[in-house]
């Protein structure tokens, strides 16, 4: 029997670009949960925009934030992991130097850029916490997540930072834009099996929803496993099943509880 559903957003239950959640997604969670199935939201995303997504139910679920850097469950930090800081440094003036590439640095706390166009995308479009400045290189804090914005020639920039740094740190491609360089050990399979084993849950127990090769753990892990039907390249092979509705798919699970 499922007992623990994690699910990424854009992508998989935000389509076409869409920047609000469907609302009889809050009923259906709502309606798994007095069954005593956990959903948890699992996302490239910072807390805060994910926390203003599902503002409804937002402290009924459990975060995946950050890509698995940041977890979260009922309001307080479950885990978190840092890059190192040399490596982060050396990222950064790569993107800085490759044309049409823009960077976002994600923190504890908030988005940093010292990019006007990925500072208004950030802010008005996906309603993130984020601030501009002039040299990100600068920030002292620790560093949980660099991603890369490139709205140009993001095929070219992925491989030419997968190629160069895949070695030493992962990279995915995270929606059809973003580049996200990965801590080696906190992604959103790593994240999805920390949640398991905090709940009694074991893998064949789980259900993950997700679209991107920053998604490709997480669906490894859980035992019942869906692919978006318009995933990234390769994506499907590490699922069990496709699907082009996530609400489709919790109700046939809900329908079978009743």
């Amino acid at each position: 029997m499922i007992k623990l559903i994690a699910s990424d957003l854009d992508g998989t239950l935000l389509l076409n670009d869409a920047q609000s959640l469907n609302p009889e997604l809050f009923d259906l969670i709502l309606k798994l949960k007095e069954k005593g199935i956990h959903f948890i939201a699992a996302s490239g995303r910072q807390y805060a925009s994910m926390h203003r997504l599902f503002a409804p139910i937002k402290d009924q679920i459990s975060y995946i934030t950050e890509n698995g850097s940041l977890c979260f469950h009922e309001g307080e930090i479950t885990s978190m992991e840092t890059m190192n800081r040399e490596l982060g440094l050396r990222i950064l003036e790569d993107i800085h130097n490759r044309k049409n590439c823009h960077i976002l640095l994600s923190c504890q706390d908030t988005y940093y850029t010292d990019s006007e166009k990925v500072f208004y995308h950030m802010r008005d479009t996906l309603h993130s916490d984020i601030k501009l400045v002039p040299d990100v290189s600068e920030i002292q804090e620790p560093f949980l997540k660099i991603a890369v914005y490139d709205d140009v020639t993001i095929a070219d920039t992925a491989r030419y930072f997968y190629e160069k740094y895949n070695d030493l740190i992962p990279v995915a491609t995270s929606g059809t834009v973003w580049v996200d360089f990965v801590l080696p050990n906190a992604n959103k399979g790593t994240a999805l099996q920390a949640f398991a084993e905090y709940f009694h849950v074991k893998p064949e127990e789980c259900m993950a929803f997700g679209d991107q090769q920053n998604d490709i753990e997480m669906l490894e892990f859980a035992g019942e496993s869906y692919a978006m039907e318009k995933a990234a390249p390769g994506v499907a092979s590490h699922a069990k099943y496709t699907t082009n509705c996530v609400e489709n798919v919790l109700l046939e699970l809900l329908k079978t509880l009743l």
